[in-house]
């Protein structure tokens, strides 16, 4: 143990353990895979409509396992519909003050998109491993699919609950009462842009194993996740600057951990984008998983950090 930063009298310690962990990290990759889905989706060729499926395809099961992860850390898993729903009244419960509830609500409304997303995805396609899914083909679902006026609405409230979703934990950090996350308004932003660059970085990996090398979508994507991960590096460091002498929690292991993030998960990747675009189809395969590790440790690493103070 070392002692604490500041004279700040501290919340009792979570004791979260690695279900959190793994939740801040899916949960972060179903909001960054739809949002990035729903903008292919508006604003992308028509070629790259695959690419935007396979946002779908990621975003709903991670949503299940999201659910999932955070019943299984309550103390009493079968009372998880308390977060929801008043026991007493069985009447919907929504704490604008807490952000717990908040946060039930969003990942509730969210996996409803990403359902009706999923479908509409399944809807599209022109076959089939499994015939019991011809089925789906039928106008309804076809319609949540953009351009159409109703798959627009969808992807767009999608999208930006989605959005929610990926800053959301890190919010949650910063306004629980903790050393290192009360310490710094900037948890939020740092999973935000940490969520775009590991969901950029999957949906590449995903599109260089369907061989989908041309599509004008991943380029653009390659760019993008660039420019996220540059981003990355500024507000990470921007993080550790804003805590001033409560930094000081990051000398030891998880201060080198950090280290290992920002250059193994940020700035070596940036290194081996640059190389790549010499190639016309570049193998994105070590790029995309060196930031799916660095997005992971970094969450690791921020809340494990603060039960050692």
């Amino acid at each position: 143990m070392i002692d604490a930063p500041s004279s700040t009298w501290f919340t009792a310690n979570p004791h979260w353990q690695w279900y959190i962990v793994l939740y801040f990290f899916i949960g972060g990759l179903a909001g960054g895979c739809y949002f990035i889905a729903a903008l292919l989706d508006m604003f992308g060729r028509v070629e790259d409509r695959p690419l935007a499926r396979i946002g779908y395809y990621v975003a709903f099961p991670c949503v299940l396992a999201s659910g999932l992860l955070l019943t299984i850390d309550l103390t009493r898993p079968l009372r998880f519909w308390h977060m929801l729903i008043e026991r007493n009244t069985l009447q919907p419960m929504f704490k604008a003050w807490s952000p717990m509830s908040v946060g039930s609500w969003a990942l509730l409304v969210f996996g409803l998109f990403s359902f009706i997303s999923f479908l509409g995805a399944l809807a599209e396609e022109d076959r089939f491993r499994w015939p019991a899914f011809r089925r789906l083909h039928w106008p309804g679902l076809i319609a949540v699919r953009p351009p159409a006026p109703l798959g627009l609405v969808v992807a767009i409230l999608g999208g930006v609950a989605g959005l929610f979703i990926s800053g959301y934990t890190g919010v949650l950090l910063a306004v629980t009462n903790r050393p290192i996350w009360s310490d710094t308004s900037l948890l939020g932003m740092l999973f935000i842009v940490s969520a775009a660059s590991t969901s950029t970085a999957l949906m590449m990996l995903l599109a260089q194993r369907y061989g989908w090398h041309g599509l004008p979508g991943v380029a653009a994507l390659q760019r993008m996740d660039d420019l996220v991960l540059a981003l990355e590096l500024l507000v990470l460091i921007a993080v550790v600057v804003s805590l001033g002498s409560a930094a000081r929690g990051w000398l030891n292991m998880w201060g080198l951990l950090l280290l290992l993030v920002a250059v193994v998960g940020l700035v070596v990747p940036l290194m081996l984008s640059r190389r790549h675009r010499q190639f016309a189809h570049p193998n994105l395969a070590m790029t995309a998983t060196l930031v799916l590790i660095g997005g992971f440790l970094l969450r690791l690493v921020v809340i494990f950090s603060s039960e050692t103070i």
